[in-house]
């Protein structure tokens, strides 16, 4: 295995060469790693380093300077390369019986050891006997007290690398593991004391584990998975679950590229067919994983058989957890088993494919909601505490971020829905509402927790970071119960069930939708198709909207600035999404509900300054308002008595809040669509013209030519241009009263407006095909440019001006009219 490892690049080769390296990579722990707090040496400083070490045994005394020679060494990381004399060296200053050396030298020593038998292709027999007789008297010539944790974890690594040596001797291998094994069993509190000795104590056990017989294998394992719930043992974390995974992985790939069946029936008998009860399960949960991950690597057909039970075990383990922990799903619980589920969900994630087990689903559910995205525990403990006292929150929120378990959550996510694709029907749907449950849940906290820490966005936004990959979590899943649910043998209740609280959850997220998702964009296709197809569907989506008190109530954040219904951008986005879903099933709302519930919050909402949500406002009176038949008494009244409060709050607002394009759209929808000659349609137009004629009146007087004003008089000829649109839209019952406001506002414009207005009425009437209305509008047009001439002169005497030069802006507006006859 390591023959062909050495082809490969250095910074690989050294993290193979040097197994505690390669699990912290692995693992995810690479700020504890050598090759990232390692320092490039000068090659002049290695040789100066090596020659004080030599002055400090000739001279017979090691002092500081010769300390800090050996870290210089150390230093240099993967790079350095200790040969045989430097072995020899070391060697001569660890037995040197008038060299009185530091305690803390003793694990840097040991460390050149272990780098020169790591990097040695072929290990001298001399040294490497010479290297293990002079361990076994450091060993054995004082107590343990006497030196560091460090040295017993540096002595455990280099025992392990000298049996994994393949030259030396049965004898000596025996020694080594018999010393190992000891150690271990009997000074393990050591390890204890400081989490990153972890990944050499367990590198140590990789080299052993690979090189040792029956008895040693048995021995070493049952320190290995029975370690951690020793009394002061080493910690149960994720990280160092991680470990125990790729160090299983790594000693049973040696087993199987070694052809040692043996081991490989050990291993599955005592860890994964019949674990003690003294085992963590974190770490039988890790040891089954990277027994997968082996059996994955190797296309043996022998090793079925460990895949099985490694499966099993996982099943079991799975299954004990669900029955023993009856409120795992309670997010606000502090989990004894956090540590187990997360390991679970990362063992799940690297093993590859695994057979669907009910009790698998259950617990991933668990673990992505409650230990990868933990939004709602962070929410809880931040409103437990004021504002000011939310630093050590942060921290935690901070250190979640960084974790292994949550930058995998995309995986795990993955390997979640293959879960619940082959899940019975039972546990889909206690699946499914636990995530609809989440996103609610997420939705209330996070416009409180949001509200609390006004003025502290650091902690605001890392949370968002994890409510952004909650999203996408929901959505992956939504997709997934989708392809599962709306299918033809399912039910059709169960189908819009699930389409509406789909639409729920996604409104409840929607403030989180940071990007653009196929996947999203699928899934609403999906759901919204089948919503709009059933009223009761639809009806059940519109009244899952918040309520208008629910959206209006004020609210007073802790630096008392008040938090009104614009300013709640979450809220906001969720009011958005029900405004772009309504228009779609807007034909199967009753008018009942949609006078109740839709809307209040339509007319509120298209006062909200953000742009996007007033269109989508516009855009869902539009749809209604051609919605249904006309048959349909109700909803034609409910129809007519909008249009008033819409005319009322659309010109409020404009120009500026209210867009025109929006505006125009819901006053070309209510007099297309509104019986002939309704009272509101006479409405709509007097509110425009009063509407054109008030932003008129304030401009300039002084002022001689519109095109002197043009922002200014932008909103004025929006609004003449819409009134003109509507001429060839009213019904004719309506055409005469537009025909008359529209004349009087006319008249009333400066010149410039009128021959702006007169033109385009000139190019309109000239176009249309309307063999109805077009003679009385060729009449009236003719009418207003009399009217408006007479208006003009008038305005002329009063002034003193020429009388030619209006005479001849009249004459040049009769050759226009000239040009209309011709053309009709």
């Amino acid at each position: 295995m390591f023959t062909s490892m050495r082809t490969c690049k250095m910074a690989k080769q050294a993290q193979t060469l040097f197994l505690e390296e390669w699990l912290k990579t692995n693992s995810g722990d690479i700020n504890n790693s050598n090759s990232t707090h390692s320092t490039p040496q000068s090659a002049r400083a290695i040789i100066q380093a090596w020659a004080d070490l030599r002055e400090s045994l000739q001279q017979k005394s090691f002092t500081q300077q010769h300390y800090q020679s050996l870290q210089t060494l150390l230093n240099s990381g993967f790079s350095l390369y200790v040969a045989d004399p430097q072995v020899k060296l070391v060697l001569s200053i660890l037995s040197a019986p008038d060299l009185s050396l530091p305690s803390e030298s003793y694990p840097l020593l040991l460390r050149l050891l272990y780098i020169w038998v790591r990097k040695s292709s072929k290990p001298s027999p001399v040294f490497i006997n010479s290297s293990i007789d002079v361990l076994f008297q450091l060993f054995a010539s004082q107590s343990f007290t006497n030196k560091s944790s460090l040295f017993f974890t540096e002595g455990l690594l280099i025992l392990g690398a000298f049996s994994f040596v393949p030259s030396l001797s049965e004898e000596t291998r025996t020694r080594c593991l018999e010393l190992f094994c000891k150690l271990l069993e009997e000074e393990y509190k050591l390890v204890s004391l400081f989490d990153d000795l972890v990944p050499s104590v367990l590198a140590g056990m990789g080299y052993a584990l690979s090189s040792c017989g029956s008895i040693h294998f048995v021995r070493i394992l049952e320190s290995l998975f029975g370690i951690w719930n020793k009394e002061g043992g080493p910690s149960s974390n994720v990280l160092h679950g991680l470990m125990v995974l790729h160090l299983v992985e790594w000693v049973l790939y040696n087993c199987i590229q070694s052809h040692s069946p043996e081991k490989i029936i050990i291993f599955s008998r005592e860890i994964l067919e019949a674990p003690k009860i003294v085992y963590a399960s974190f770490s039988v949960v890790m040891g089954a994983a990277g027994a997968l991950r082996a059996s994955n690597r190797s296309i043996s057909s022998g090793l079925m058989q460990l895949r099985n039970s490694a499966e099993q075990q996982l099943e079991i383990i799975a299954g004990d957890f669900i029955s023993k922990t009856g409120s795992f799903t309670d997010p606000n619980n502090e989990l004894k088993d956090s540590v187990l589920l997360q390991c679970l969900s990362l063992a799940l994630a690297r093993s590859g494919a695994i057979f669907p087990r009910d009790s698998l689903l259950l617990c991933l559910a668990s673990a992505l909601l409650i230990e990868i995205l933990p939004l709602r525990r962070f929410y809880a403990k931040i409103l437990g505490v004021h504002v000011n006292s939310s630093s050590r929150e942060h921290h935690e929120v901070k250190e979640h971020l960084q974790s292994v378990v949550f930058k995998e959550a995309g995986v795990i996510t993955g390997v979640f829905c293959k879960q619940y694709a082959a899940a019975n029907e039972g546990s889909k749907s206690k699946v499914e509402n636990l995530v609809w449950d989440f996103c609610q849940d997420v939705y209330m906290l996070h416009r409180q927790v949001a509200l609390m820490l006004q003025g502290t966005e650091g902690l605001i936004e890392d949370l968002e970071k994890i409510a952004e990959s909650a999203f996408l979590m929901v959505v992956f899943f939504a997709l997934a119960v989708t392809k599962q649910k709306l299918v033809p043998n399912i039910p059709r209740e169960i189908q819009l069930d699930i389409s509406v609280k789909i639409l729920v959850s996604f409104s409840c997220l929607e403030y989180f939708r940071r990007m653009r998702l196929s996947e999203y964009m699928d899934t609403i296709r999906g759901v919204a198709g089948s919503v709009q197809e059933d009223e009761a569907a639809c009806v059940s989506f519109v009244e899952s909207i918040p309520s208008y008190g629910d959206l209006t109530k004020v609210h007073v954040s802790s630096n008392k600035m008040e938090f009104t219904w614009s300013k709640d951008e979450m809220q906001t986005s969720r009011i958005l999404f029900y405004l772009r879903v309504i228009p779609t099933c807007a034909e199967r709302i009753p008018a009942s509900v949609f006078r109740k519930t839709v809307s209040r919050i339509l007319f509120l909402y298209m006062g909200h300054p953000n742009g996007k949500v007033t269109r989508a406002s516009h855009s869902t009176f539009v749809a209604f308002i051609s919605s249904g038949k006309d048959v349909d008494d109700e909803r034609v009244s409910l129809k007519e008595q909008l249009v008033y409060y819409y005319m009322q709050r659309s010109l409020e607002g404009f120009p500026g809040v209210t867009p025109f394009e929006g505006m125009a759209s819901g006053v070309a929808a209510l007099v297309r669509y509104l019986p002939a000659g309704s009272p509101c349609i006479f409405y709509c137009v007097h509110c425009l013209v009063e509407k054109a004629s008030s932003l008129c009146s304030e401009i300039p007087k002084e002022i001689d030519s519109w095109n002197d004003l043009h922002d200014e008089l932008e909103p004025c000829k929006k609004l003449l241009d819409l009134l003109l649109r509507l001429l060839s839209l009213v019904d004719i019952q309506v055409l005469p009263n537009l025909m008359k406001l529209l004349a009087q506002l006319v008249v009333q414009l400066p010149e410039d407006g009128q021959n702006m207005v007169l033109n385009d009425l000139f190019a309109q009437v000239a176009d249309s095909d309307d063999v109805t209305r077009k003679p009385t509008l060729v009449s009236w047009v003719q009418s207003l440019s009399y009217l408006s001439s007479q208006a003009t002169i008038g305005r002329s005497s009063k002034q003193h001006e020429k009388k030619s030069g209006a005479t001849s802006w009249n004459k040049g507006r009769l050759v226009g009219l000239n040009r209309i006859f011709a053309r009709i």
